[in-house]
């Protein structure tokens, strides 16, 4: 990996480690739902001039369904759903969850694009998914007061990034970067506008709230979104995705420094699993002899 996508790809995993906690400040006072319409509202708004002053818009029109549908997958639904889960569980446990991404992407290849798992991948998927259901065991509880919700909450954002991932090699395979995190996030905010507008808050949200969305808005989304295609270009989405091996680091340093969480040993130990699975599944590690045709 060139010396350029490496700082990229590690800038990537500190702004979406960041993600967690800023969704944490805005969501408590706006409401999953407004927290994610705020932040892709914004990032749209910071992303269209670029695109203008670029004179791509008209590739814009051209992939606008396309996008749409990857703003739905990649924005709009894991930020509802991720903001709605950080309210009740750390937000370290939301990003070791949400390293399980490139597990659901290498699922969704394998139903979707029929891509071929070989017995190093297939191993990853059933250790990767072991990993989880040993990390949510004494979480996914749905009882009154329970998180169990909030569990379902990240798994399900992490099936729509695995699906973004595949919809962006499918449909959208050489559009420019810009061109892809421009539609995405206005693909987002289209389609959270009337939630946005129905779950805003009565209460106006105080200055931190709204700097949190704005932080969310501005850097984990628009530059973010920018870096994350980029990535995708050069380097392919399989591998782009894998940067979700070190936003929990980021995220459990930004929780335990800012927020004041606690890591446990447990924690440390399902998500070594977690990303022992990822490594076999994405082909990262082969440890396993595959047999060559004939």
């Amino acid at each position: 990996m060139k010396s350029t996508v490496a700082a990229e790809f590690v800038l990537l995993a500190a702004l979406w480690g960041a993600s967690f906690m800023f969704m944490r400040l805005g969501a408590a006072e706006f409401g999953a739902v407004a927290a994610a319409g705020g932040r892709v509202g914004l990032a749209a708004l910071v992303l269209l001039p670029l695109l203008w002053r670029e004179g791509q818009l008209a590739r814009l029109r051209q992939h606008a369904g396309a996008l749409f549908v990857s703003g739905m997958l990649s924005s709009a639904l894991p930020f509802a759903l991720y903001s709605y889960a950080v309210t009740s569980i750390s937000t370290g446990l939301s990003a070791i969850l949400n390293a399980t991404a490139p597990l659901f992407g290498a699922l969704v290849a394998w139903l979707w694009l029929h891509e071929r798992l070989d017995r190093n991948r297939l191993l990853g998927l059933a250790l990767g998914f072991a990993g989880v259901a040993l990390l949510s065991w004494e979480k996914a509880t749905f009882t009154a007061g329970g998180t169990g919700w909030a569990v379902v909450a990240c798994l399900g954002a992490t099936l729509c990034y695995g699906m973004a991932a595949n919809h962006a090699k499918r449909f959208l395979a050489g559009v420019p970067p810009l061109v892809n995190a421009t539609g995405s996030q206005l693909g987002a905010t289209v389609g959270l506008a009337l939630p946005t507008l129905w779950f805003w808050p009565e209460q106006t949200p105080s200055l931190q709230a709204w700097l949190a969305i704005v932080a969310l808005a501005v850097f984990c989304s628009a530059l973010a979104y920018i870096l994350y295609f980029r990535l995708i270009a050069r380097t392919g989405p399989a591998k782009a995705i894998t940067v979700t091996f070190m936003i929990p680091l980021f995220a459990v340093f930004y929780g335990t420094t800012f927020l004041g969480e606690a890591v446990t040993g447990w924690m440390i130990v399902c998500g070594g699993v977690i990303l022992l699975g990822i490594s076999l599944a994405t082909g990262l590690w082969r440890p396993l002899a595959t047999a060559r045709p004939r």
